[in-house]
């Protein structure tokens, strides 16, 4: 077992991610790539109190980019996007 802190790396914090959050009480992450489901889930129940129901897990491959000559590519990630039990939230930031 990973610790908590290893498993969950941020927020995932863009328009779609927000209207999810809004919308139908899910939250996105990006996590480590080697984390499974059940690792995800303890570690957001842990880290911020709240019981979740579904986890949904995609990996995404890194894009190819190209600055003048020199080519290269942005890292391979995974993303989760749990899905809370109704009444639970996660505030990312407190004063908005």
């Amino acid at each position: 077992m990973k610790d908590i802190y290893q498993v969950i790396k941020k927020p995932l914090i863009t328009e779609k991610a927000n209207i999810l959050k809004e919308k139908e009480n899910k939250v996105a992450f990006i996590v480590d790539r080697e984390a499974n489901k059940v690792e995800i889930k303890e570690a957001v129940e842990r880290l911020f109190k709240v019981k979740v129901l579904k986890i949904n897990v995609s990996n995404m491959k890194g894009k190819p980019r190209r600055i003048g000559r020199s080519t290269g590519k942005r890292p391979d990630r995974k993303k989760a996007v749990v899905t809370l039990r109704s009444g639970e939230r996660i505030d990312f930031f407190e004063g908005t």
